[in-house]
């Protein structure tokens, strides 16, 4: 999950001034945790409180109001009796890595991912984007293949994933859907010789950095093991005291756990 989190604060500095190329510094001063860092770790502690979603979701996205969540998920995170609004922003799916990383056989997965996307982002996109990733992390963490994750994942969600990022480049922009970022990210990290390379990837693409960087090292995490100790290092300075204990509670849970079916 922290490949995930690292992903989102390396992309935040480019989320407003996109960048077209790999070339750029891993971590800048203004690098920081957004909305996509919060409600993953908010995802993580139900899990390991084994708690419902919805009511994770507000209270880790309450504590953090301006995290740069969207207007429709501030209406939602706020309302006293909160209901989904058909979203299919990517939200859905930059906040669902650690499913992918603690529950098993892959149908469990989807089922799970399916839950954490329906309590706001009940549209088909938005929940296929999130089943799409959690099912990229979950196979990438069990097979360490990448053709077997390009074709279940095709064959399931109906991505377009033989684009290469250099055809994917040029005309690329900014996009919140899933149906317009998923592919793109997972095409990042299936392009990618390492956990580092697929953030870069992610990032040079130009479109929502810090979400698009946030799902490719979510998914190159599980599939390329533990980061850099100096990687980690830059995100334990960034992140809060009670963000920092679900991290490290979630990954105890991992190791010493297991999974969950």
């Amino acid at each position: 999950m922290i490949g995930a989190i690292a992903g989102d604060i390396i992309g935040s500095v480019y989320e407003a001034s996109p960048i077209k190329t790999t070339e750029f510094p891993l971590f800048h001063a203004k690098s920081r945790f957004t909305d996509d860092t919060v409600l993953t770790v908010a995802i993580a502690n139900a899990i390991v409180e084994g708690s419902g979603y919805r009511d994770a979701l507000r209270d880790f996205g309450r504590r953090y109001p301006d995290a740069g969540y969207g207007g429709s998920f501030i209406g939602w995170l706020f309302a006293d009796d909160p209901r989904p609004y058909n979203s299919y922003g990517n939200g859905a799916a930059m906040r669902v890595s650690p499913v992918g990383f603690a529950f098993e056989p892959l149908e469990v997965v989807l089922d799970q991912a399916k839950l954490t996307a329906d309590v706001s982002h009940d549209h088909p996109e938005g929940i296929k984007g999130a089943q799409a990733t959690a099912a990229a992390v979950f196979l990438a963490r069990t097979t360490h293949d990448k053709d077997l994750i390009k074709q279940e994942v095709t064959a399931r969600f109906g991505y377009d994933l033989d684009r290469t990022l250099e055809q994917i480049r040029p005309t690329y922009g900014f996009d919140v859907s899933c149906q317009g970022s998923v592919p793109q990210a997972i095409v990042a990290f299936l392009e990618s010789d390492s956990w580092e390379s697929a953030v870069r990837n992610a990032v040079s693409l130009g479109g929502d950095s810090d979400t698009q960087a946030c799902i490719a090292g979510g998914i190159a995490e599980a599939f390329y093991g533990q980061l850099e100790d100096s990687v980690i290092a830059e995100v334990e300075t960034r992140l809060s005291a009670d963000l920092q204990a679900v991290v490290a509670r979630f990954a105890d849970f991992t190791a010493h756990h297991g999974t969950r079916a």
